[in-house]
């Protein structure tokens, strides 16, 4: 079995989408993008971090909200295209209070738990 470690295939933007998975239930949390630097941060510091493409930033999730992701393994895809963060949650996921951002059915059914109001969180 081979040791070394896969290239990444970063799309035209220099970005990888990710996928943030809890690491114990499985449940899918969020998808986001990261950068060469996002990627990097991540496996320094053991903390998620990102690349905001609405804000033209890398930034570290829970940063402001305090709702950080403590990564315990990345993957990667077969193609190198895409990455996998299998993380521990502090909080809840989503930006909208959500425990993860797949909260609701394609009809609208509430699907999952809110599990804080984020006019408490973000000012």
């Amino acid at each position: 079995m081979s040791t070394d470690a896969p290239e990444l295939a970063f799309d035209e933007q220099s970005l990888l989408p990710v996928v943030a998975q809890d690491a114990t239930s499985g449940d899918v949390l969020m998808l986001a993008y990261a950068s060469g630097e996002a990627v990097e941060q991540t496996r320094e510091t053991g903390l998620a971090h990102y690349y905001s493409r609405s804000r033209d930033e890398l930034w570290k999730k829970g940063g402001s909200s305090g709702h950080l992701q403590h990564v315990e393994e990345i993957r990667v895809d077969c193609d190198g295209d895409a990455l996998l963060y299998l993380v521990e949650q502090e909080g809840g996921a989503c930006h909208t209070g959500f425990e993860s951002c797949f909260y609701r059915s394609i009809d609208g059914e509430q699907v999952g738990e809110r599990v804080f109001d984020p006019d408490d969180v973000y000012e």
